[in-house]
């Protein structure tokens, strides 16, 4: 005989607020979040690695501005634009059908990096170095002669780049220049290139300065960027402890004077041995405490045992 039982209001609640409970308390199970991925994004320049990059190419940039403008006897101003990793093809496709190019050695790695010139420049600079007075013309292929004159700019410009990549211990050196039909040929058209891109800006003129580093030279860049940057970071306990001994060691110049007032130039030139010169400050005003030019306390003249003394009485704020 089966029995049957109603159930009341109360207890249909009950029923109804332990599931709901139970519901509540079960963990939802994780969901992997998926994204699209691109792998022509792989190795690309980090944040921090773009930083390194652009200190050294910049040091590079001022260096030559300096080199070129007292070569040239002219202002010169280089500038980097950019710097990113491309395909060497899209590197190709920037340069404009009258350049110079030209192919760069790199020691000790034994790789070929690209250097590509706008020639609007070219016509300034070779008549700055043949004493003109650097007038822009319409670009042109050059010369003989006047290629000849432009490689002595692409060596200097070389001597520069090792200058500043010296961190990385890289060497550049001038090969020869390079019709664009033999370009391709240099890095594979696939391979990714470390690209750098400067602005060069001479009296009547302007143009970009483009380099292209291949994979295997870009890698070794950025892996010893990473590593030279890591080493400065790393300093043991001990060494930093001999540093702050040996900073707290050094001397620096102090003065103990009262503030600057203004004295008439009548009663400076009345001055002589034994003269009362009266200054418009109070009897009771503060000297000042300067430590390298810089204010730091008001204070006043002590005596300390056989030595003259500063008691500092209040902190100022630090002025030039």
């Amino acid at each position: 005989m089966a029995l049957e039982k109603e159930l009341g209001q109360e207890e249909i609640d009950a029923l109804f607020q332990a599931a709901r409970a139970h519901t509540q308390a079960a963990p939802e199970p994780a969901r992997s979040r998926v994204l699209p991925w691109s792998f022509s994004r792989s190795g690309q320049i980090s944040n921090e690695q773009l930083r390194a990059i652009s200190m050294l190419n910049d040091i590079f940039a001022r260096n030559l501005t300096h080199h070129l403008g007292a070569w040239f006897r002219s202002r010169v101003q280089v500038s980097l634009v950019s710097a990113e990793q491309i395909q060497f093809s899209e590197f190709l496709l920037r340069v404009p059908e009258l350049a110079y190019v030209c192919s760069v050695r790199l020691e000790p790695l034994r790789a070929v990096s690209v250097l590509q010139m706008d020639l609007t420049t070219a016509p300034s600079m070779i008549d700055l170095l043949l004493g003109g007075e650097g007038k822009a013309t319409e670009p042109r292929e050059l010369t003989d002669i006047e290629e000849a004159i432009l490689s002595g700019v692409v060596e200097a410009i070389c001597r520069e780049l090792t200058t500043a990549w010296q961190p990385v211990g890289l060497s550049f050196s001038f090969e020869k220049r390079q019709m664009q039909t033999q370009t391709p040929r240099l890095i594979p058209v696939s391979e990714k290139t470390l690209c750098l891109s400067f602005e060069l800006r001479l009296a009547e003129s302007s143009g970009l300065l483009n380099l292209a580093f291949p994979a295997v030279a870009s890698n070794t860049i950025l892996r010893r960027l990473a590593g030279e940057r890591s080493r400065q970071r790393r300093h043991s306990i001990e060494t930093r402890r001999r540093m702050v001994e040996l900073t707290g060691a050094c001397r620096t110049g102090a003065a103990l004077h009262l503030p600057a007032v203004r004295v008439p130039a009548s009663a400076l030139s009345n001055l002589h041995p034994g003269s009362l010169l009266r200054l418009n400050l109070a009897s009771g005003s503060p000297a000042e405490f300067r430590a390298g030019g810089v204010l730091l306390f008001s204070a006043s003249a002590v005596g300390h045992e056989e030595h003259r003394a500063a008691h500092l009485t209040a902190s100022r704020e630090a002025k030039p």
